[in-house]
């Protein structure tokens, strides 16, 4: 039961509507301004990371669609199969209402994959090395999204008598001197994504950026993040799963990535694979003469930054 009066821990109590559309009548949201944000950031590290392995920016900007639908769509199949199942069998057509809420950053990530995946195939490009340069962008959305909650007072930690708490009367629906104080776990993993996104260019460098083995990136990605999101679980709120339950639902999601960061590991390490032959995209294969001035320069030369 929540407690009769809490007064420790500063109040968050922000409208989540920044304004509206005059004529349209359209709320603007801070998730919506921060969202936009995540896809325009992402571009840039993508197509940094592309045009640095040799790639045109024509093939980093082709994946901005599929994926944007890749999140999105993931998200939101994830957040109704994972969370709210239940609820979608009585009402089926609640899953095209994305505008009430509802989205799972286990199944964006699921939708990423297959995004990444269809790139890959198009675009001649070996699926570990799309992963690797995607690594970086996935690193800070998921620092962004987080942030994005916290403006919505969503996705909140659990109660506790601690100095850190934060009180969100939005959640709660309760007036500011009766909420009790939560842990701020949205802010938590906004500070996971930027860490693990520094980590990401620590390790880039540190391995030799474009001669670093294929899958490397990825694992670190994996095995970072989500034994990160392994261990923020524990101060969350619980969704989908019984108190008593060992593990929350997040958890035990998580662990499929943790597993995966791991044997991508042994396995980069076993094969040795290297980024030392350029790759051959669709579109350098379509501009013979670019392509070919390009190979005679040794591969990721072009760009350390």
């Amino acid at each position: 039961m929540l407690p009769q009066m809490v007064t420790r821990g500063p109040v968050w109590d922000l409208d989540p509507i920044v304004f509206t559309l005059p004529v349209l009548n359209l709320p603007v949201r801070y998730y919506g301004i921060i969202f936009g944000l995540v896809l325009l950031g992402g571009f840039f590290l993508f197509r940094r990371q592309i045009v640095r392995g040799r790639g045109s920016e024509d093939e980093a900007f082709d994946f901005v669609l599929p994926g944007a639908l890749g999140v999105v769509l993931g998200a939101r199949l994830g957040h109704v199969f994972f969370y709210n199942f239940d609820y979608f069998l009585r009402n089926p057509w609640w899953l095209f209402r994305i505008w009430e809420g509802g989205l799972a950053s286990h199944g964006a990530a699921l939708g990423l994959i297959a995004a990444l995946f269809y790139h890959s195939r198009r675009f001649k490009r070996p699926f570990w090395d799309t992963c690797d340069r995607f690594s970086f962008s996935a690193a800070l959305g998921a620092a962004l999204i987080r942030l994005a909650n916290f403006f919505n007072s969503e996705i909140v930690g659990r109660v506790t008598d601690g100095p850190f708490g934060v009180r969100f009367p939005r959640f709660d629906q309760l007036p500011p001197e009766l909420t009790p104080a939560r842990y701020p776990s949205q802010l938590v993993e906004f500070s996971l994504g930027l860490s693990v996104l520094a980590a990401l260019f620590w390790l880039d460098k540190k391995l030799g950026r474009e001669k670093r083995p294929v899958g490397a990136l990825s694992a670190a990605f994996l095995v970072l993040y989500f034994s990160g999101r392994f261990l923020v679980e524990f101060i969350k709120e619980r969704h989908g799963l019984v108190d008593d339950f060992l593990l929350s639902r997040g958890q035990l999601l998580s662990l499929p990535g943790i597993i995966l960061g791991l044997a991508l590991i042994v396995h980069s390490i076993k094969k040795g694979q290297k980024n030392d032959q350029p790759v051959k995209s669709a579109a350098a294969r379509d501009k013979p003469g670019r392509s070919g001035r390009r190979s005679k320069k040794k591969f990721g030369e072009r760009d350390h930054a």
